[in-house]
């Protein structure tokens, strides 16, 4: 079942983000595996992240991955845990 993620991230920032990124792109393996769509927005708190995946356990495995990588960059910890609803219809606009 398709599932939307969105996460609150106060105190992150976008230097921080992009660092996480690199860290997680440099991994062997498929790390992103079952993220059909990504967007992060900086907020003056902070960055909000909105993620469709295939299904939660895509989520979760990528979060074991991610949550290690995020604490050895120092990210903030955040007692919000993410939200994450079914998905009724999801698609992509053709170019």
């Amino acid at each position: 079942m398709t599932i939307l993620m969105h996460a609150t991230l106060p105190g992150v920032t976008t230097a921080q983000y992009d660092d996480l990124n690199a860290e997680l792109q440099a991994l062997p393996g498929d790390t992103f595996a079952g993220c059909l769509g990504h967007v992060c927005v900086a907020v003056d708190s902070g960055i909000q992240v909105f993620d469709i995946w295939q299904n939660r356990e895509a989520m979760e495995k990528f979060f074991t991955v991610m949550a290690p990588v995020a604490e050895g960059l120092h990210f903030p910890k955040s007692a919000e845990q993410p939200t994450v609803t079914e998905v009724y219809r999801y698609w992509t606009p053709s170019s």
